[in-house]
């Protein structure tokens, strides 16, 4: 595929869902700009909302303490990561007891990158879940959880073929997983040829398209690079000469994101998962374009009908 079309946005009250991904703040600062994300973000009604861990537990406190708050001070249903890198069983286990009796209900489960971050060799931890089918079977042991796990449209980059790849997630799947959630992609075309292999493969649970707003088109390529995620040529000419201009940029990525969105929702896809970066403006006007409104906007709207 070389660019999108620009699909008609759905009728209002039809049956798109979202689900945005946060990151645990390092810095008071960055908790404050965070949940000022959250509350931006609440009245779209999400179907839930995931927090992101880091490896070794090296966010385990700040993860802990964000979906504390999310299940204290919103209705929003938070969805906890977890990974298995750089932990024995035991510390995972301890860690999926917490989340538990606090309340949490759905899991994101990873493997994880290296804790020398993506790009490096995995090493399992000598007495830990050595990969994401373990880690969902854990899950599935301790409790009834909603588990969420990846997926690759252009395969991960450690697999050495794509019948590898779906193999693991048939795995995480025959282990309990409840939906896969894909890494971010830029072709259409690609993820509708990853869910036919998937299917062909007898893998039926739900593929969310994980979208990615471009916040930094730069940064996004680097970032890009180390995933093994495709930059279409039309894409990279979308945002030529923008690097110095941040709010045409900002125009841009919205519009990009909400033409892929209704491209894939004309292919017949419902779901999508939000990466956010913790900024709510994109992923809030991406909903907006797509159809997705604050509740009690609409509520109003219908009243004053």
């Amino acid at each position: 595929m070389t660019n999108y079309r620009f699909a008609r946005r759905p009728d209002a009250g039809g049956k798109i869902r979202v689900s945005f991904e946060f990151f645990p703040p390092k810095t008071d600062e960055m908790a404050g700009k965070l949940w000022e994300t959250v509350e931006r973000l609440v009245p779209l009604k999400p179907d839930f909302v995931s927090v992101t861990y880091g490896a070794g537990g090296s966010t385990r406190e700040r993860t802990s303490q964000t979906v504390r708050r999310i299940l204290r001070e919103t209705d929003l249903t938070p969805a906890a990561h977890l990974t298995c890198v750089d932990a024995d069983r035991e510390e995972v286990d301890a860690v999926i007891s917490e989340f538990a009796a606090m309340g949490v209900k759905r899991f994101v489960a990873l493997r994880g990158d290296p804790v020398e971050g993506a790009g490096a060799a995995y090493m399992p931890h000598p007495n830990g879940y050595t990969n994401g089918a373990e880690l969902v079977g854990a899950l599935a042991r301790h409790g009834d959880f909603d588990i969420s796990v990846s997926a690759y449209p252009e395969k991960h980059p450690e697999s050495p073929d794509f019948a590898t790849d779906i193999e693991m997630l048939k795995r995480k799947v025959d282990n309990g997983a409840t939906r896969a959630i894909t890494q971010f992609f830029f072709d259409n075309d690609v993820y509708e040829r990853y869910v036919e292999r998937v299917r062909r493969a007898g893998i039926y649970v739900p593929i969310v398209p994980g979208i990615l707003p471009i916040h930094s088109f730069t940064q996004m390529v680097r970032f890009a690079g180390r995933c093994g995620t495709h930059v279409p040529a039309w894409l990279a000419e979308r945002f030529e000469g923008l690097e110095a201009d941040p709010v045409t940029h900002q125009l841009v990525a919205a519009a990009v994101a909400a033409e892929q969105v209704l491209d894939l929702v004309e292919r017949g896809v419902n779901d999508f998962h939000f990466y956010t970066m913790n900024r709510a403006d994109l992923s809030f006007a991406i909903c907006h374009l797509i159809g997705i409104r604050p509740v009690e906007r609409t509520q109003a709207r219908r009243a004053a009908a």
